[in-house]
């Protein structure tokens, strides 16, 4: 019986130390933190294609010989164009604003046309070239950039005067003049955006057809508005 008493107290001992250990502290290992992906900063050089469509509704025009100058309102002088651009954006950590510089250039058909049947005399005008030097600032949305821009505008305009049986005379001039407006930019993939963008220009006045016959010749400069779009690369 004396045996069998401590047999019992034996076995309930180890019994609570067997239980006592399964109760002891576990240790467990933290789960890393998430990977955040950095947001969308706009820095770095980038290039792009671009093209759209212009029109001008107020042409300018002097003739100091006689003494004219004044404006012609017209919805003629439009049509299409196509280039390129090179930039540069600059964003600080955490801002949401972005600086940038921005060149463009286009080849393109602006133009109207005016024929005089009663002297067989035929005049046009064409914007065939024509680009800009710019600043930018822009407010970034997530993906977005809403920006507005503004600088140095340059154009080549030519000027051509066709006379029945006799031929056409050509000249050609580069105008420079002021440029602003803005857009919309949308970061779509990685390094790859595109954008779409409204600007006004006022071209300055220059000279044509200064000859004997017509001292001073005639000066003529334009404002223009363009609706591009156009998809970036950036080198970020």
């Amino acid at each position: 019986m004396k045996k069998l008493l401590l047999a019992s107290v034996a076995l309930i001992s180890f019994a609570g130390v067997a239980n006592a250990a399964d109760l002891a502290p576990r240790t467990y290992t933290k789960a890393p933190p998430p990977i955040i992906e950095p947001g969308i900063n706009w820095s770095g050089f980038y290039i792009g294609a671009m093209g759209g469509y212009g029109w001008s509704d107020r042409l300018r025009g002097e003739i100091p010989a006689l003494g004219l100058a004044g404006s012609i309102s017209s919805d003629e002088l439009n049509g299409g164009f196509g280039g390129g651009t090179i930039g540069y954006n600059w964003q600080a950590p955490g801002s949401l604003f972005v600086w940038g510089l921005e060149v463009d250039a286009a080849a393109a058909d602006i133009s109207r046309s005016e024929t005089f049947p009663a002297i067989g005399v035929t005049l046009s005008d064409r914007i065939d070239a024509f680009g800009s030097v710019t600043g930018r600032i822009g407010y970034s949305v997530n993906a977005a950039l809403f920006y507005a821009k503004g600088g140095y505008a340059w154009a080549n305009n030519k000027v051509t005067a066709s006379i029945v049986g006799i031929g056409s005379a050509s000249e050609s001039h580069v105008h420079s003049g002021w440029t602003v407006g803005g857009g919309l930019e949308y970061m779509f993939a990685r390094n790859w955006s595109g954008k779409v963008e409204y600007m006004y220009a006022d071209y300055g006045n220059e000279t044509y057809a200064d000859s004997a016959a017509l001292p001073g010749g005639f000066r003529i400069g334009a404002t223009t508005n363009t609706i591009k779009a156009g998809i970036n690369y950036h080198f970020n």
